[in-house]
């Protein structure tokens, strides 16, 4: 394993993938974020030099992954946009850029055409997991971009999933990531007005969630944030502000594509208002502060 790692955003998924590919034998070469108190204690941790510089971890690394919170974040470490300045393709030539966030998938197709001319090659890694699975190396991936790079960096990826599906050209994988997150988004949307309501009624929650899981109305959010939503527990590991976010990737995906799509419009609603509300740091589930009696506010 003798590929030197780098990664920039080392966030909670992030930070985990490095404690990860450093676990298995990988070398972490740089780290680097937005908040360089993050970096830099993260690079104490797994003997990694915390960059105060995008050129500095791609001098560092023969890999970068990237885990960035948005387009605006993705356009910047890659230096897109015509500003001139700092930038993970300054001498880029013969490295591989890994970039796992949920962004548009628009930008995945910029990053691979700007990576390609810069002559360094980018695979999009969505990521349909969470913190744990980060961790353990269980990740669940959707691959897109040139098949020959998704294979040349398949020994990596495999270290930090349980299984992996390459999807086609760049962008595509995003589509993907995009109508999981919608649909999860939903379904998280529903079991808590489900709950809302069984509460309303003065019904046992365990009870619901026990009939839910033997009937139609069951999911996998009803197994990750059923109990959560009874508890008021909503430690982040998937936050109110991402779901309102990936939400509206796929609303302008589909506007795109001249769809209508009122159930995925009405989810956004409500994690927009999680987000005024002053909640978008819960995790998804919070949501379930919206639909039941008397909450709505943080809980202290």
């Amino acid at each position: 394993m003798t590929e030197k790692i780098g990664f920039v955003g080392v966030g909670r998924m992030g930070a985990n993938m490095a404690r990860r590919l450093k676990d298995v034998g990988f070398p972490i070469a740089a780290v680097y974020d937005a908040r360089a108190e993050s970096a830099k204690n993260l690079g104490q941790e797994i003997g990694a030099q915390a960059c105060d510089r995008l050129a500095r971890v791609t001098e560092l690394s023969d890999v970068v992954f990237t885990v960035v919170t948005d387009d605006n974040a993705m356009r910047k470490i890659f230096g897109l946009g015509g500003k001139k300045g700092d930038s993970l393709l300054k001498n880029a030539r013969g490295k591989f850029f890994v970039n796992c966030a949920t962004i548009s998938p628009k930008v995945h197709v910029e990053v691979e055409k700007a990576a390609r001319k810069a002559g360094a090659a980018s695979l999009e890694a969505c990521m349909a997991s969470s913190i744990t699975q980060a961790r353990e190396g269980t990740l669940y991936l959707m691959c897109g971009g040139n098949e020959g790079v998704f294979n040349r960096l398949k020994p990596i990826l495999e270290r930090l999933s349980s299984s992996m599906r390459f999807i086609g050209p760049a962008g595509q994988a995003a589509n993907v990531k995009a109508l999981v997150n919608m649909v999860m988004n939903i379904n998280t949307a529903a079991l808590a007005e489900g709950l809302g309501l069984a509460d309303a009624l003065k019904l046992d929650l365990a009870m619901v969630r026990e009939v839910f899981s033997q009937t139609g109305a069951n999911s996998r959010v009803l197994q990750t944030d059923g109990e959560d939503m009874q508890n008021r527990e909503h430690s982040c590991f998937f936050s109110g502000a991402h779901a309102a976010k990936d939400s509206g990737i796929a609303l302008a995906i589909a506007k795109e594509k001249g769809l209508n799509l009122p159930l995925a419009a009405a989810t956004k609603k409500q994690y927009d208002t999680m987000v005024k509300k002053g909640l978008g740091e819960l995790d998804k589930s919070g949501i379930a502060e919206l639909t039941f009696k008397g909450r709505g506010k943080r809980k202290r």
